[in-house]
């Protein structure tokens, strides 16, 4: 029974299915949203939904089953248990969050899709050096804020009055939009040389601690692929291996036969020189 889990489980066509449900349960969970669709196809789709998470449930007991403990090893296995169990979960009025959460398990594509699970990863590796790059942003926000209200505060107190207005106000202006007209210009007028604060601050933010984001997660990502690569080549060694050991026990043993027979005519030889 246990054989014919692990084949089901590990065929490639059982993630093309549930690839497939996922993406067919993402279509009738946005037609769920209509309130007209609801009205004609609601018990339909309400059926649907069941049978979908039904799939979702035995084919996750079936890994389950097969893998056992080592399916509380793999991460991805993990947030599969915790999407399903959101799914399966009760949605009465005291957890009707949990009927809006729904949407969640279309997540589970994330785990079929290879190349999907590889930008995932890359995103999660970066996190230490992005911990890093955000205390340094931290810390530029912090003074250039504290600066901003020190120079501007009493003449613009709705933008700089207080130090949490000021990095709210640095914060739209690190986005670019509407910095100059709803921000620099109106304190130009009263200070000319503002623009010797704002136009470092936005280079120092906007054009450099932001792009060492993009840099870090680019790396993390390219190491992720790096990592995934070599580890489908010690795969793919290992397979050879595997094929190949019976051919080098079978040459081997050709070998050592060859070897004996070869001792053999050698004593016959030494027989018959004898005699």
């Amino acid at each position: 029974m246990i054989g014919i889990l692990r084949r089901i489980v590990e065929d490639p066509r059982t993630d093309r299915v549930v690839m497939a449900l996922i993406v067919f349960n993402a279509v009738t969970l946005g037609i769920e949203t209509s309130h007209t669709a609801m009205d004609r196809f609601g018990p339909v789709l309400s059926a649907i939904d069941r049978m979908v998470v039904a799939v979702f449930v035995l084919e996750l007991t079936a890994r389950l089953i097969v893998q056992r403990a080592s399916f509380f090893r793999d991460g991805w296995n993990i947030f599969d248990l915790i999407v399903v169990g959101i799914a399966v979960a009760p949605a009465t009025e005291a957890f009707s969050v949990l009927r809006a959460l729904r949407v969640l398990r279309l997540l589970r594509l994330i785990t079929v899709v290879p190349t999907l699970r590889r930008v995932v990863g890359g995103l999660i590796a970066s996190l230490p050096g992005m911990g890093s790059i955000f205390l340094l942003i931290l810390l530029v926000y912090y003074v250039a804020a504290v600066m901003a209200v020190n120079l501007y505060g009493e003449e613009f107190p709705d933008l700089f009055g207080t130090l949490g207005r000021s990095l709210f106000t640095l914060f739209t202006i690190m986005t670019l939009e509407g910095w100059v007209e709803g921000v620099v210009k109106p304190i130009m007028e009263k200070h000319p040389y503002a623009w010797l604060f704002f136009i470092p601050f936005i280079i120092g933010t906007t054009f450099t601690i932001l792009n060492l984001f993009i840099g870090v997660i680019v790396g993390a990502m390219q190491e992720e692929h790096e990592k995934v690569a070599k580890a489908e080549l010690e795969a793919e060694r290992d397979i050879i291996e595997e094929e190949t050991a019976p051919v080098l026990r079978e040459l081997k043993q050709v070998k050592a036969e060859l070897a004996a027979l070869r001792q053999e005519i050698t004593g016959r030889s030494l027989r018959d020189s004898h005699r």
